[in-house]
């Protein structure tokens, strides 16, 4: 049978007892004054206990509840502390175990280490060690809640939510992006500057059995032929001038983990041939040296360019292209899919709000028609940088077209004058054509997003549904 004891507040808990009692405690001991003793002082500083009688009542409760750390007895009939160790640890695979033990059992206590036990502790302990313990495990599993919160975290922003948008061109990417995760194929992404390359191959390495390793990203554009080599590959001492020291490569770091060759287009002819090399016989060799070293890396590579035009005009190596691209993602421009730049403006808001320390709520209705309005040549990076801007000049918490940058503003006269000519045309019509007209225009601004349309126009979505429908739009 189980004994429950109450958390009971101390005079003594203070800071320390808000910090102990979201931890679970669970004391196995037949000898019922001895547990309670212990649930006693523990309480006294906050920590939450539950007393077990014996172990058949212990496996009962581990059975049915969480608990962050158990005390059990060694030495106890019918079911014993080594067999409570065993069903917590299978039960519940993180939580601790310390177990207790009389003179003569120390070994015992030794052995149950061996097998997952966090430490030991003699019958007859002072009440200050116990603490002591307790709060070393409470530490412990602290900690380690904040590496998994900071892990959920690196996977909502690295994970598929990342990839943001909910228009079927990249519904049909992010379902794409869940097949290919999990597999060790290469991947090469294509897309023009600022779709959001490097942020996909982020998120097929963070949804990957290799997401606990290295992700390395390297830029083929942006260095030269004999830097590249030494920066993919390392080099040894002496094996050019300045070379004062051996240097791992990206390969090495990346060991276990990803590469991500971004403008891989852009890299020189003599570099393909060695990473075509590595990639058929999976070790690379330092600038300067002539052992060869094993790596287990998964290559994802990005181009802007169109790799089959390279080829052709032979500045692009066919076999390295195949190599490079067991699956294809194609990334769409921005202005294919507009109906996800509300989405995406509201995720910018809330990023660079709470990056540059403003309190921005929301952005204006004529501001959004404005970026609903326009080309975006630079995709998504430059709609990120130009929210980003925005929440840096705000100064009443609301994005508005005051906020806008400069080059904005042949856009927004454009669409000013092409409203005005609307307008007039419309003037001496019935109100019934205007109201039309009006929400016609408004579904073609959001590309037919209805929900974003109604915000636009200030009525709900039941009403212009109806409105739709009416007007046969």
């Amino acid at each position: 049978m189980g004994y429950h004891r109450p958390m009971v507040k101390s005079d003594q808990s203070g800071a320390n007892g808000e910090k102990n009692s979201a931890l679970c405690v669970l004391i196995v001991d037949n000898d019922r004054p001895h547990a309670e003793a212990v649930a006693e002082s523990l309480t006294r500083v906050g920590y939450n206990c539950t007393v077990a009688g014996s172990g058949p009542a212990a496996a009962e409760l581990i059975d049915k509840n969480h608990y962050d750390l158990v005390f059990t007895d060694l030495v106890m009939p019918e079911i014993d502390g080594m067999e409570i160790l065993r069903r917590t640890k299978k039960a519940l695979p993180e939580s601790e175990v310390i177990v207790v033990t009389g003179h003569g059992t120390i070994s015992t206590a030794v052995s149950a280490m061996q097998q997952g036990a966090y430490t030991y502790l003699e019958k007859g302990a002072g009440v200050a060690h116990l603490r002591t313990i307790t709060d070393r495990v409470g530490e412990a599993l602290q900690l380690r809640r904040a590496n998994a919160d900071l892990k959920r975290r690196l996977d909502k922003k690295f994970g598929f939510e990342g990839v943001i948008g909910s228009s079927p061109e990249m519904n049909a990417v992010i379902e794409k992006l869940k097949r290919i995760a999990p597999t060790d194929a290469s991947v090469l992404i294509e897309g023009a500057t600022g779709t959001g390359k490097e942020l996909v191959a982020q998120a097929i390495h963070q949804n990957s059995p290799r997401k606990s390793r290295p992700f390395v990203a390297l830029n083929c554009a942006a260095l030269s032929e004999h830097i590249l080599e030494s920066e993919l590959f390392g080099h040894i001492k002496g094996a050019f001038t300045d070379a004062s020291s051996d240097r791992i490569g990206k390969f090495e770091y990346a060991d276990g983990g990803t590469l991500f060759l971004d403008e891989v287009g852009d890299m020189p002819m003599a570099t393909q041939i060695k990473l075509l090399r590595v990639l058929e016989s999976g070790e690379i060799t330092r600038v300067g040296s002539n052992s060869p070293l094993k790596v287990n890396v998964r290559i994802l590579s990005a181009t802007n360019r169109d790799l089959e035009e390279s080829i052709a005009n032979d500045h692009f190596r066919s076999d390295l292209y195949h190599r490079l691209k067991v699956v294809t993602v194609a990334l769409p421009l921005l202005r294919e899919r507009c109906q996800d730049i509300p989405l995406l403006i509201d995720g910018f808001i809330k990023q660079f709000s709470t990056r540059h320390n403003k309190e921005v709520s929301s952005m204006a209705t004529a501001a959004r028609r404005r970026l609903m309005a326009f080309d975006w040549p630079g995709n998504v990076r430059q709609l990120r940088n130009v929210i980003e801007s925005m929440v840096v000049v705000d100064d009443d918490g609301v994005l508005g077209t005051n906020d806008l940058p400069d080059e904005f503003a042949d856009e927004s006269d454009a669409v000013s004058d092409s409203h005005s000519g609307s307008l007039s045309s419309l003037v001496g019509r019935p109100l019934v054509d205007v109201e039309k007209q009006f929400i016609k225009e408004t579904l073609n601004l959001t590309n037919g997003n209805r929900e974003e349309a109604a915000r636009f126009l200030g009525i709900g979505q039941r009403t212009l549904y109806r409105k739709i429908k009416d007007f046969q739009l």
